[in-house]
């Protein structure tokens, strides 16, 4: 009975599930002598796929521009499959917020990298995230809109 309410986390696996890259302007922009702007997007989300099981997916958008042409544009999303029982309920949220998100995000940066290296480009690197500093900015957002009166 006891080992029915042991706590469990355990990552099942970590994947590369999307990954695009695109030189839209090719060649002729590779040619320009200015610095591009890079302007990059990451998002979050969890998904339930099975009793106490898990897909928790941080995506990412990197786009540089030199002018209004578009240099390169990376789209990725890294996901994992954790499993998650016996868990308080108000402890679900951070760890599939934070902790998930933190253990995923590594690969990304790696992936991602990689990816803009083997378009012929130096490698973008993206900076450390926050995860919980993101979370509850969300959940303040969630809350806010949650208060906000219907129009």
């Amino acid at each position: 009975m006891a080992d029915q309410l042991t706590p469990v986390f355990q990552i099942q696996r970590v994947y590369l599930k999307e990954a695009s890259l695109e030189q839209p302007n090719s060649p002729a922009i590779l040619l320009e002598q200015e610095q591009p702007s890079v302007d990059i997007q990451l998002g979050v989300a969890a998904e339930p796929v099975a009793d106490g099981i898990f897909e928790v997916s941080v995506t990412c958008t990197v786009q540089t521009k030199i002018k209004d042409k578009t240099v390169f544009l990376v789209e990725a999303k890294q996901a994992g499959i954790f499993e998650l029982r016996n868990l308080p309920q108000e402890q679900m949220g951070p760890i599939l917020g934070i902790a998930c998100p933190q253990i995923v995000y590594p690969y990304l940066r790696g992936n991602v990298a990689d990816l803009i290296q083997r378009g012929g480009f130096p490698p973008v690197h993206l900076a450390e995230i926050n995860f919980q500093a993101m979370y509850e900015q969300q959940q303040l957002q969630d809350a806010a809109a949650a208060q906000a009166p219907a129009q």
